[in-house]
């Protein structure tokens, strides 16, 4: 019963990273900003710091199951 939780944030956490990995290279790649009002490398480093940060989070809820 207590892993339902765990097992739905994880997923969520997984996602979310994924996702924003995605669109942070996507973003990247064809020049357009990340952040608004920050500088583009800035915004890029930030951005797939907190992806990768939220995606180790989701695998790390959902292995520890």
């Amino acid at each position: 019963m207590e892993s339902g939780p765990q097992a739905f944030a994880g997923v969520a956490f997984a996602l979310f990273g994924a996702g924003l990995l995605l669109w942070t290279g996507v973003r990247g790649r064809t020049g357009e900003p990340v952040a608004e009002g920050v500088s583009r490398p800035l915004g890029i480093t930030v951005a797939l710091l907190s992806g990768v940060l939220f995606l180790t989070t989701g695998c790390w809820l959902l292995l520890s199951l």
